[in-house]
């Protein structure tokens, strides 16, 4: 079922993926982008790093809107992520934070950290947000 997101105070519809629960496509001015790359601003090289998937199964995704099976648990994890990590940093920045160096990760990128499998330390540090713990 399509439903309203929103960019840049500007409505698009998103529509889900069948047989990918919560992937989502939306469709802008004709070109059709996952939900999550649309909201983080993210080209596809960049967010195939931050889902682990290759550009190709993403360019075949948003165009066919058809199911890549490796998209989904990946998929998931960062959107459940992006949406927590919302509730404490303005979501509009959260594309341009996962590509930028960050002291709390000892000067990685939060996209390397992710790459490297230790998106437990990402998780960590938003609960030490939200409790107000300090880092």
């Amino acid at each position: 079922m399509p439903t309203k997101t929103k960019r840049n105070t500007k409505a698009v519809e998103a529509t889900e993926i069948r047989g990918l629960h919560g992937v989502r496509i939306v469709t802008i001015g004709g070109e059709s982008k996952l939900e999550l790359r649309y909201k983080l601003g993210m080209a596809r090289e960049v967010f195939g790093r931050l889902v682990n998937v290759s550009v190709r199964a993403i360019a075949t995704i948003e165009s066919t809107k058809k199911k890549v099976d490796k998209l989904q648990r990946n998929y998931v994890e960062v959107k459940r992520l992006c949406d927590s990590l919302s509730e404490v940093v303005d979501s509009s920045s959260l594309g341009e934070w996962f590509d930028t160096p960050n002291d709390a990760f000892g000067g990685s990128k939060p996209i390397e950290v992710i790459e490297r499998g230790e998106i437990d330390r990402l998780w960590e540090m938003f609960y030490r947000l939200r409790s107000g713990m300090p880092g």
